[in-house]
């Protein structure tokens, strides 16, 4: 599964060019102060987690959705079949007793 962070183009998309300018909307939109380098972040690089409150308020100051800033690929991941076990590699039965035969 892949997941790509889209808040630098839905921020283009509505007109919204530096950190400084989204900040200042995460502030007056949806009362959240973030410090400057924690916005940077978020504008430059794909966090690896986001707070809900977070995305909440990026969906305020942008109004969009989490789908405008989050594309996940639900593509089902195609995993090798295992070839099948030998015999040889099986467990052997155990008797109907739980103990082996004595020789004869």
């Amino acid at each position: 599964m892949k997941i790509q962070w889209r808040l630098r183009m839905a921020a283009a998309q509505r007109e919204v060019w530096t950190g400084t300018e989204l900040r200042r909307l995460l502030a007056e939109k949806a009362g959240l102060e973030l410090s400057s380098a924690s916005v940077s972040a978020l504008f430059t690089k794909e966090p690896s987690q986001v707070k809900m409150t977070t995305l909440a308020a990026l969906c305020t100051a942008l109004d969009c959705s989490p789908n405008d800033l989050i594309e996940v690929d639900t593509t089902p991941v195609e995993r090798p079949v295992a070839p099948p076990r030998a015999v040889a590699d099986l467990p052997k039965a155990a008797s109907a007793h739980g103990r082996s035969m004595p020789p004869l």
